[in-house]
């Protein structure tokens, strides 16, 4: 049996262990609201399973269900499914397959970690019911509300999700949380409570939520893309239907995009004026910041976000020690937008 003992070398040669295992993977991710009586339980009971299978991932586990993203070993991908459908909160559960792998693992190490809830969205469930989730939409479905123009589309993923990538005509609030998001959208539909109303996220499961949060604010019209944009994707392609999603589709991984549409419709956030939609963590480990950079910028700061990083970074190592808690607070990504992707207007 696999040893449940966590795993505490440096991230460093975590990537290095995975870079070094060349099996071919299947990325994939997974969520169900089901009821989890004992959620330890069930986290010890994943982890012995699918450290055995050779699994990376990152998954949250809660009372309400569980929420996966992973990838699995192509050899181990039959023993991996007949476990999964041997478990009575898993049988069945559908899976979105990635849309492109990649040159480089999706994730380097396993991590399952047992949180309040499977995504973090700060309502009160009890105070709705959150079983009362509206229709899903298929691809064609969703291509039908695109091409309508009765038909109000609704982003309900962050603005550094959208600025990459994003159905056509879509509204795309310019918010940095799920939990910001479901506070800011029935606001923005109040001019349009009578109309059809289609929401999309990732893979779904932000949709499932925000749809009967939606309905108990009285947008009873609340359609979902059913499986988010990964399966949009693969539902075109095996259908021949037209893409009606530009750009890239942001994904919690290493990869952190899978391309959906050809076009690229960001730009670089350190001279924007470059078409990009490749994000780069400045290379400066106190700041980390995610930001996107077209290859010429990338060369001229050396990876880092800003020239102000670059030289931190370069500073004596006692001095960054000293002046980190003050960087995080005060300089981090100065020139972003809450520390997250979006650059301040120049």
């Amino acid at each position: 049996m696999p040893t449940l003992t966590k795993d505490l070398r440096p991230r460093s040669e975590k990537r290095q262990a995975a870079l070094a295992d060349k099996r071919p993977r299947t990325t994939l991710s997974f969520y169900r609201y089901v009821k989890i009586a004992d959620p330890e339980s069930f986290r010890t009971r994943l982890l012995e399973a699918w450290l055995g299978f050779g699994c990376m991932g990152r998954i949250y586990v809660a009372y309400e269900g569980i929420n996966a993203q992973m990838n699995v070993p192509k050899e181990n991908w039959d023993d991996f499914d007949e476990w999964i459908q041997a478990q009575p909160e898993l049988a069945g559960v559908p899976y979105k397959l990635a849309v492109e792998e990649g040159d480089l693992p999706s994730f380097y190490k396993l991590t399952i970690k047992v949180r309040p809830k499977i995504v973090a969205d700060g309502l009160d469930d009890s105070s709705f019911d959150v079983t009362n989730t509206g229709e899903y939409l298929t691809a064609a479905e969703m291509n039908d509300y695109v091409d309508d123009p009765e038909a109000v589309v609704i982003d309900m993923r962050n603005a550094y999700e959208s600025e990459i990538g994003h159905f056509e005509k879509a509204i795309t609030p310019d918010v940095d949380t799920f939990r910001e998001e479901l506070a800011v959208v029935p606001e923005l539909l109040k001019i349009h409570k009578n109309k059809k109303i289609a929401i999309y996220c990732t893979g779904g499961i932000r949709c499932e939520k925000a749809s009967a949060w939606l309905k108990h604010q009285g947008y009873n019209n609340v359609k979902h893309l059913k499986g988010g944009v990964i399966d949009y994707k693969h539902q075109v392609e095996k259908e021949g239907l037209p893409n009606k999603f530009k750009g890239k589709n942001f994904v919690f991984d290493e990869r952190l995009g899978e391309r959906v549409g050809d076009e690229i419709i960001s730009h670089c956030h350190l001279c924007k004026e470059t078409k990009s939609d490749t994000h780069y963590h400045c290379k400066n480990q106190i700041c980390h910041v995610l930001f996107l950079g077209c290859e010429d910028c990338l060369k001229k700061h050396h990876g880092y976000c800003s020239t102000w990083c670059e030289l931190t970074d370069k500073a004596p190592s006692g001095f960054k020690k000293r002046f980190a808690k003050y960087y995080n607070r005060y300089f981090r990504g100065a020139q972003f937008k809450k520390t997250r992707l979006r650059p301040v207007a120049s």
